[in-house]
């Protein structure tokens, strides 16, 4: 009978843990990392902020103690924000094996140093068998059983395997792939173009350029993931497109609904404020600084960026997206 540790309970994680809890035979550890909150959950077994009306399952065993957390676990899955990622599994190295599988739910890029969030697992716990799982999945339809679909992917074919046998269930269809590269870069990237959709809402610009901007979002998340190693394909899988179309159109996407509270008048400041982390905020300026360094062209990347961080005001961001020469539509 597998033991799994989630790490984090958030509502991503929180959503994981209920669903592996229906699993027959899977014992479930949920470890709360915010002391405040998680006192809260183990309080009323439901995550009442991020994810009011779901009860957590008594077969879960939720802690604040990372021992009892991770003891003996025979696989983490790991659902930390990238921003607190490596301050956070630091603390958790004294219970760590070499060989023991750890998962990534985080969908970020690290700022400064750019590093995917298996990197930052990779340096901070010292393990090797390392998997990320991704896809469209928001945490509010998963922990209600709604079907979903999502990619585990890692070089380690056997461990990609595993994921899917332990997480996959009835209404959780799980497929691998070996690109972890790729499908960790999409995971990041659409949260750039899913706040660029949110201003495009926010601007009431309709169907038509929403949906140009989705397609012409997923060739600049393709062209950059490529440039870094990705395979072009899999921005075409679950991982890319699949979680593109969630999180420009879901009201569930947080990332989108900080682009249409920006366009909407809101100061950037305010709407940054939480309480919810949204990805896309981050990952922009990581992005934007590798864009300018490789001398990449990534338009609507840039526009996102200079919006938030440059106090582009959107509209204006967006004609200038419009403006530019028009061109054939494979010319990179």
């Amino acid at each position: 009978m597998p033991e799994i540790a989630v790490i984090g309970a958030g509502g991503w994680g929180t959503a994981v843990a209920v669903s592996l809890a229906h699993k027959p035979g899977v014992r479930v550890r949920l470890l709360c990392t915010q002391e405040a909150s998680g006192r809260e959950v183990i309080a009323a077994r439901e995550n009442v902020r991020l994810l009011p009306g779901v009860r957590i399952p008594d077969g879960v065993r939720i802690t604040l103690d990372p021992e009892e957390a991770t003891a003996g676990a025979d696989g983490w899955l790991v659902a930390i924000p990238t921003a607190f990622l490596r301050a956070t599994v630091s603390k958790l190295k004294p219970f760590t094996r070499p060989d023991l599988p750890v998962v990534s739910l985080t969908k970020g890029i690290e700022v400064d140093t750019f590093r995917r969030p298996t990197e930052i697992l990779s340096e901070t716990l010292g393990v090797n068998r390392l998997c990320v799982l991704s896809g469209p999945s928001h945490a509010e339809e998963v922990a209600r059983g709604m079907p979903t679909s999502v990619v585990a992917a890692s070089p380690d074919a056997e461990l990609a395997a595993w994921v899917q046998r332990h997480v996959g269930a009835e209404r959780l269809r799980v497929y691998t792939n070996a690109d972890l590269v790729g499908v960790e870069l999409a995971g990041a990237l659409k949260n750039v173009i899913g706040i660029a959709a949110g201003l495009c809402d926010g601007l009431k610009f309709g169907d038509n350029a929403k949906s140009a901007l989705l397609t012409r979002g997923l060739v600049e998340m393709q062209r950059f993931g490529v440039t870094h190693g990705a395979n072009p394909e899999t921005f075409f899988g679950l991982a890319g497109v699949g979680d593109l179309i969630t999180t420009c159109f879901s009201p569930h996407g947080r990332n989108r609904r900080v682009g249409e509270r920006i366009a909407r008048g809101e100061a950037v400041a305010e709407v940054l404020r939480g309480p919810t982390v949204a990805e896309g905020v981050y990952t922009a300026r990581s992005v934007y600084e590798r864009v300018s360094r490789a001398g990449l062209y990534a338009p609507i990347f840039t526009a996102v960026y200079r919006v938030l961080y440059d106090g582009r005001p959107p509209l204006e961001a967006a004609g200038e997206l419009l403006d530019r020469p028009q061109k054939g539509e494979t010319q990179g």
